[in-house]
Order: C-alpha cells, then structure tokens, then sequence
C-alpha cells in the first residue's frame, strides 16, 4: 500500500495497529481495548482527512498509483463479456484508448476510455493514457458502430491530455478531437461519460461529450493540469497548489458549476481503497441513468444533449 504525504500519520496508526496485533498473538496479553482504540482512531482520523481535502490534494489521490484505470473498471462490469476491439482502419491501434463490446447483465454496452498502465512499462506503452489522433478516431469508429446496432456508449475519462507531440499534430490531432466532440454530440444512441481520474484539456473532451458526464468524488476535470497553469502564470511548479484552487476543478467545484451531471461517491480513503464497493456504485449508477435515458425518444434525448451543452457558460449581467 503506497501512502500520498497527507496520508502520513494514517500510514502511522496503520503501523501501530498491525504491531498491536503482533503483540497479541505472540504473548498472553489482552490487547483487544488498545486494538480497538486504534481503530477508532484511525476510522476519526481518515474522515477528518479525507472530509477536508485541497483541490490539490484531490489531484494527488486521482493520481494515486493504486487507483483503478479504465481496464479495472470495464473487467469488473463486463467481466468475460468483454471483447476489445482495435484500430482507426486509417493509421494503427493507439494503445492509449481501449474500447470494445461488453454487458452489464443483459444489457450491451461500447466501453471506451483512455488506459495509462500500472507500470512503468505498461505506461510506455500506453504512452501515459496520451492518446494520439488514431486513438480519438478509434474511439469515434466505435461510437458510430455502436449508434448503427443501438448499444449505448458508456466512456471512462483518464488522461493528462492528448499526446502533444509533432508528429499527432501532423495527423491532426485538433481536427480529431474537433470531430469527436461534434460526433458525439449527435449521436443517436445513449452516452454516458465518467471521469474516473484526470481529465486535462482537449484529451478528455474527445470522449468526453454524454447525456450524462459523471466524476468520481476524487477526480478532477479543467482545461489545464495545475502544475501547466503555475508554469505558465508564474514561470514555475511551485503554485500548482494556488493553481489548483483557482481552476475550481475538484468534482464539488464542477457539479456547482453545472459543468457535469453529478457526484459518484468514493469509499473513505478513495476509490482505490475499496475497489468493490467502488465498482458496484458506477455499475448501479450507469445501471440508473441508462434507465433514464432509454426512456427518452431518440431525437429528443439528442435534442437535450445539444442545448445541455449550448447553454454552458451562459450568464446575465446585473
């Protein structure tokens, strides 16, 4: 189990907890009270911490290695139902986006998101969740494939942007992620769209247009990740923590804003602390607003989407 600094003194409990219970079955002493004082201690502690987060704390447990990517979340839902399906049939199979067919009980569904990697390996190869123009035009295959057999798209957003390097521009990364948006915005089958981790600029926008955008309680959603915003405002990292209170990120800040459609709750300690718990709510909740949305007629359901997102931004001076 890995520790972020803010975890530190839980990481400490922990510690003295597991040396309580050493102390216990190694001699004849009763140490259940002090066990259980611990844990009291501990459960306090953990809601106290985790209650009162930073935005830039927020981004760090997003981060957290531990966390479950989008390949946890699709294999907990779909399980052997799960069929990955590959390429753009323009340029390659971009390793950074994963989709493919699955069901949730009897229902089908397309999963798409983007999968950095549990490792250092595995992250080379996934370049780091950075997808390239191939990626957002796989995914976009997979939307329309999904629109001709009526299976709704349910897409997990994680990435700290899209791949900036020369040779995406040269294939037209911005024209790949400018058609996905328009795409999706019309497209005439459900979408609902989870941000489960990072959702930085342009590489979240491109799967991340739905009739219903959810975040994790831990995740985070903005235009810039915080230490780009203190690069470019103050020529250094060292105010990403003033950066990521300023871009009102966190998921609280985002659902205020009516910027997504709601909150998915994490256990204490975040998503990756309990992952069960954590996958039976975003199964029972996609469960819900597929529900929703399969009662709405087609048009209209496209019609909502489209003024849902026109009216953004939209304010009244006084």
């Amino acid at each position: 189990m890995e520790y972020l600094d803010f975890e530190l003194p839980i990481k400490e409990l922990e510690e003295q907890l597991q040396k309580c219970a050493i102390i216990g079955e190694e001699s004849e002493v009763d140490v259940t009270n002090t066990c259980k004082e611990i844990e009291d201690k501990i459960i306090n502690l953990k809601k106290n911490i985790y209650e009162n987060l930073t935005p830039w704390q927020r981004v760090q447990l997003s981060r957290h290695p531990n966390r479950p990517y989008t390949l946890d979340y699709i294999k907990a839902l779909a399980g052997d139902t799960f069929m990955e399906l590959h390429g753009d049939r323009t340029v390659k199979d971009d390793k950074a986006i994963v989709g493919g067919l699955g069901k949730i009980g009897d229902q089908s569904f397309m999963f798409i998101g983007q999968q950095k990697g549990i490792n250092t390996k595995m992250r080379q190869y996934r370049n780091f969740g950075m997808a390239n123009p191939e990626g957002y035009r796989k995914a976009l295959r997979l939307m329309r494939m999904a629109e001709k057999f009526g299976i709704p798209v349910v897409t997990f957003v994680d990435t700290p942007g899209a791949y900036p390097g020369l040779e995406a521009e040269e294939r037209g990364q911005g024209e790949a992620i400018a058609r996905n948006i328009f795409e999706m915005c019309v497209l005439k089958t459900p979408i609902i769209t989870i941000i489960i981790g990072e959702g930085a600029s342009g590489g979240a926008l491109g799967i991340g247009v739905g009739d219903r955008v959810l975040m994790m309680e831990n995740s985070w959603y903005s235009v810039i990740s915080p230490e780009n915003c203190s690069t470019i405002l103050w020529r250094s990292w060292e105010f990403k923590e003033k950066a990521a209170a300023a871009l009102k990120l966190t998921s609280k800040d985002m659902s205020t804003l009516k910027l997504v459609d709601g909150v998915i709750p994490e256990p204490l300690g975040g998503a990756h602390s309990d992952r069960e718990t954590t996958f039976n709510t975003v199964r029972e909740t996609i469960v819900k607003l597929l529900g929703e949305l399969q009662a709405k007629d087609v048009d209209n359901m496209v019609n909502e989407r489209i003024e849902k997102y026109a009216n953004m931004g939209v304010y009244e001076e006084k």
